[in-house]
């Protein structure tokens, strides 16, 4: 036991310090690149970025030892590689940038070193409705005092003194704790099943109205707001952790059909849906216009080839908004296919992980908890990374820790802490028997 957790320890250490090598490298590489040679004052972000991410590990290592070592370097190499970007494609929000990053790796160790007596999540589990409405009540407020920081588009945020944060980040992750918390306690009789009507036995709808009555709710605020890249995040994780915790595919298939008839009447009621597929479908026609940014972002890629144009070479600033939404572009221009590749695989890694301690942790919450988190990670990373690449239509989401965007990046720690905190459950769990 003790040689298992020792080696664990080890491995985030190094692996932290490779993060933080790797972020001073690139901005070594910028500066050179931008005046021909290195200052110290162009290193100073990686500093603070290595000095927070190591104090962390050194956080975790005293106060949570057993939870899972490679979380908290890959989001760390992560965050150093939005943190290139931004210091390259937006220089002016660098420095907020990484207050963010410092307080997101704040709220991470607060939330991951709960009191002992909460090591269960119980404080989520036992308030489900209480964080859910506090969730829908703030994305409510934008419908009324919602603004947008840049002057124009859709008012997700709401402000306070030039500091802005968008409640639909809060409400992914609430949302996530109500289902996990919900279908914990019903999945025995969702996975029996009510009514059959052929081959398939339909849920007891006493059980699942409730469900389906708050995601539903949710899910037509962020319709009114046209925030529908959150509401596809919302509806492919709801599936997952309905299936997880059923294991009956006659909810996906159902949810599928769901999905198509309400993509369908998105095209048909907003054109900002419209346009979006539009441009998916056929961007060539209006390349100089309404789809401008993706015919761009695919130029990207395609300059970038296998090895990529080097940082600070390429031509990425041609995309308008590419620090947020084509942040993955940005990659693929100037790191290539290989860096994309690597940025996919650590994506990878980090939502394997999270299923890892899913499908070992006993507590059924937790597992439920850990499996929709990784999934709404995941699919986050994998709806904007495919938007980008025009695999499928665009959706305003961001690169989660690599993009530009506070509330995003300070919720995906919440999200790091929270898997930290189930897999450390997992692994006290497995060396206790």
């Amino acid at each position: 036991m003790v040689g298992v957790r020792a080696v664990g320890k080890g491995v985030g250490l190094v692996l932290t310090i490779l993060a933080t090598l790797f972020t001073g490298t690139g901005f070594a590489l910028l500066g050179l690149v931008e005046r021909g040679h290195v200052a110290w004052m162009d290193l100073w972000p990686a500093a603070v970025l290595g000095g927070a991410s190591l104090a962390a590990w050194g956080v975790l290592r005293r106060w949570l030892p057993t939870g899972d070592p490679l979380l908290l370097p890959i989001a760390a190499l992560l965050c150093g590689l939005g943190l290139v970007l931004i210091a390259r494609l937006a220089p002016n929000f660098l420095a907020r940038q990484v207050l963010w990053v410092i307080l997101g790796l704040g709220v991470m160790l607060a939330v991951a070193l709960l009191p002992p007596a909460s090591h269960n999540l119980r404080w989520l589990r036992r308030y489900r409705y209480t964080w859910l409405t506090l969730g829908l009540l703030l994305l409510s407020l934008t419908l009324l005092f919602g603004v947008n920081p840049s002057g124009y588009g859709a008012r997700l945020w709401l402000g306070l003194s030039r500091v802005y944060f968008q409640p639909s980040e809060l409400l992914k992750v609430v949302m996530v704790v109500f289902l996990a918390s919900y279908l914990s306690e019903k999945r025995e009789l969702l996975a029996v099943g009510g009514t059959r009507i052929g081959p398939w036995r339909l849920p007891p709808l006493p059980h699942l109205g409730p469900l389906l009555l708050m995601w539903g709710f949710s899910v037509v605020l962020l319709g009114w707001q046209r925030d529908l890249g959150a509401a596809l995040l919302f509806f492919g994780t709801f599936l997952a952790m309905l299936y997880a915790a059923t294991g009956r595919e006659v909810y996906v298939w159902m949810g599928v059909g769901l999905f198509l008839i309400s993509a369908f009447a998105g095209y048909q009621l907003f054109d900002h849906v419209r346009l979006r597929v539009d441009a998916w479908w056929d961007p060539w026609p209006e390349a100089s216009g309404r789809a401008f940014q993706i015919v761009q972002s695919l130029l990207a890629f395609a300059a970038g080839g296998v090895l990529g144009q080097g940082i600070g070479q390429g031509y990425p600033t041609f995309i308008p908004v590419v620090h947020s939404d084509f942040a993955f572009a940005a990659v693929g221009e100037e790191m290539g296919l290989l860096g994309t590749l690597a940025v996919v695989a650590l994506f990878a890694i980090l939502v394997y992980r999270g299923f890892r301690a899913a499908l070992a942790v006993e507590n059924a919450f937790a597992a439920l908890l850990a499996v929709g988190l990784s999934t709404m990670l995941g699919l986050q990373a994998l709806v904007i990374m495919g938007g980008t690449l025009k695999v499928v239509p665009l959706t305003g989401v961001t690169l989660p820790f690599v993009s530009y965007g506070g509330s995003s990046l300070v919720m995906s720690f919440v999200v790091l802490g929270l898997l930290l905190r189930v897999s450390a459950m997992f692994v006290e769990t497995h060396y206790a028997k």
